[in-house]
């Protein structure tokens, strides 16, 4: 549908010959020349990346780590082992990291010498380079400080050993790696793509966006247990660069929080985006799952996965902007949906919601009980769904071909990430600025303070404490809940030694029979079917174990064949035979 997708494209028409030139593991296969002397290849060469390293939806182990969305994982079962992690790469594999960072290299150590402008050459090679940027971040935040391949040597595989025996850089020396290569963006990248084919492309923006993100993670309690106050000062440089750039460049919150991932080219909040279409049978389709996997199974063809717990539910403020558990909040545990923060009506479906979805405005969901009996055709685990980014006029027919576009970093959570640095350095009012935004547009009441039911004159640890639970609502289900835990190194805090929980709400048929009930329900009002008919019961979805996340967690290990591959790797610190310190 947009600008990731032209590379076969454009193959196609250039190299009609070739099948899939460019999806090959040895790009140095290609004649130099014509890739990197022709302008239509060279930027179908950084199509390629986009299409090999562009984030997804979420999915996996991490997503499930969380207080969000129950699921087994034997991170929270406390059995990690040393393999348990291996996004490491150890092979000459085009889909592993190191894979992926080789072709990359290949593009930046070539592209200099051919014959396109100087200023274009750039270009291309810092979209390329925010990607290494990219491939190198994911490493740090598994494993702590990785090996910096900077040329396009072979992949660490046996029969490359003494080329490949690279040792671990410092932590340090891979941030400061990746903010060069984001720098380079920065400097080099528009502001704003003019063509509407471009929309996708890395801006400067995003690029100043990923480095405030990754300065953030480098000052958080992960890396940063002594909170070092110049770790704070560069993430609030860096998160104040990127929104000067995007706001600069049109880049803001969208008026509307329910439906800002349905607005596509030209989307304000969309800083990082990775496209998707919906069609179907097209050389060049690319469609997500999330949609299908979360929806009701019987609202589509997937699963119905991606069920909120009851502790996220929890975990939404009131419509005056005070937590469930305030002093005036005003919150009613029987009908826990009402007067809420209205995320919460537009990220959760609930028994009862009124939810446009399948292109009915006026579809009602119903998950409760009769007799131990669910009334829906396949149940919810947890009693809720997710309601967030799934698309309500999607007719049933077409939600495995989704092509809602996956928003990697939002405009949203630059402000976020300003807010903690800012209180970091002690400038608790900026921070309270950009809480407050996003509260606006949430649509929670401002008060006579004009604080949108914040504490006033929070402390800094009270203010922190207040960031972290914005963005647990704000960016609920975007997979940012696990590394925020995990930066702030909160799950021994939070989670260990509890069960998350899930809701079973039975009807109550001394009341009412459920006869009775099924056919008045559509045309009652909630609040009366709640108040006289419904009762909720807590469960616990964690039926196997209690929550143990162990502290080595938060720097996994390097797994057994890169260390095997690479006789001058060192494991991390508490683990097995382990020498390095991932905090240095």
């Amino acid at each position: 549908m947009k600008s990731q997708h032209i590379v076969i494209m454009l193959i196609a028409m250039v190299l009609s010959a070739c099948e899939k030139v460019l999806d090959k593991t040895d790009l140095s296969a290609f004649n130099e020349e014509q890739v990197f002397n022709d302008s239509l290849l060279a930027r179908g060469y950084v199509d390629y990346v986009y299409d090999q390293n562009l984030p997804v939806w979420p999915t996996g182990d991490f997503l499930k780590c969380t207080d969000e969305i129950s699921g087994e994982t034997r991170f929270f079962e406390g059995t990690v082992q040393v393999n348990t992690v291996a996004d490491f790469g150890t092979a000459v594999n085009a889909t592993n990291n190191y894979g992926k960072i080789r072709s990359i290299n290949q593009f930046l150590a070539k592209m200099p010498a051919g014959d396109l402008s100087e200023s274009y050459k750039k270009q291309l090679m810092a979209q390329v380079a925010f990607f290494r940027a990219y491939r190198y971040f994911d490493l740090v935040q598994l494993y702590g400080g990785v090996p910096l391949v900077l040329d396009p040597l072979d992949a660490i595989g046996q029969e490359a050993k003494d080329e490949a025996a690279i040792p671990r850089a410092t932590t340090s020396e891979s941030i400061a790696q990746i903010a060069k290569d984001l720098d380079f963006g920065i400097e080099n990248l528009p502001g704003k793509w003019n063509d509407s084919n471009d929309w996708g492309r890395i801006t400067s923006g995003a690029a100043a966006g990923f480095k405030g993100r990754i300065l953030l993670h480098w000052a958080s309690p992960q890396f940063n247990p002594n909170d070092l106050p110049e770790r704070w000062q560069a993430a609030y440089d860096a998160n104040k660069k990127a929104i000067e750039l995007l706001s600069a460049n049109g880049f803001k919150l969208h008026h509307s929080f329910k439906d800002l991932w349905f607005t596509e080219a030209n989307n304000p909040e969309a800083v990082w985006v990775t496209c998707y279409n919906n069609k179907v049978g097209d050389q060049i389709n690319k469609n997500q799952t999330w949609d299908n996997n979360t929806r009701p199974a019987y609202l589509g063809t997937g699963s119905g996965s991606n069920q909120p717990t009851w502790d996220v539910t929890q975990a939404f403020p009131m419509k005056n902007g005070k937590n469930i558990t305030e002093k005036g909040s005003g919150y009613d545990a029987q009908l826990f949906y009402k007067n809420r923060d209205p995320r919460f009506d537009q990220t959760i479906a609930f028994n009862g919601a009124t939810w446009h979805i399948n292109g009915s405005s006026n579809y009602r969901l119903w998950t409760y009980m009769v007799n131990n009996k669910t009334v829906e055709q396949k149940a919810t685990v947890s009693g809720f769904y997710v309601r967030k980014a799934i698309d309500p006029n999607l007719a049933t027919g077409a939600v495995a071909n989704s092509g809602t576009d996956w928003i990697e970093m939002r405009y949203a959570e630059v402000l976020l990430n300003f807010a903690e640095t800012a209180c970091g350095i002690n400038k608790l009012d900026e921070a309270y600025m950009q809480l407050t935004e996003i509260r606006k547009r949430a649509g929670i009441d401002a008060g006579t303070d004009g604080l949108y039911g914040l504490k006033p004159k929070m402390t800094r640890a009270e203010m922190f404490e207040a960031i972290l639970h914005e963005r647990q609502i704000e960016l609920a289900f975007e997979g940012k809940r696990f590394w925020d835990l995990r930066r702030w190194k909160q799950f021994e805090s939070k989670l260990n030694g509890k069960r998350r929980n899930g809701v079973t709400i039975n009807l109550k048929t001394s009341a009412i029979s459920a006869e009775n009930f099924a056919a008045r329900r559509d045309g009652m009002s909630l609040d009366s079917a709640y108040r006289n008919y419904f009762e909720i019961v807590p469960k616990p979805l964690d039926t196997k174990y209690t929550i143990n996340w162990l502290p080595e967690y938060y720097f996994f290990a390097i797994p057994s064949t890169a260390l095997s591959n690479n006789s001058r790797l060192e494991q991390n610190l508490g683990w097995p035979s382990g020498t390095f310190d991932p905090l240095k």
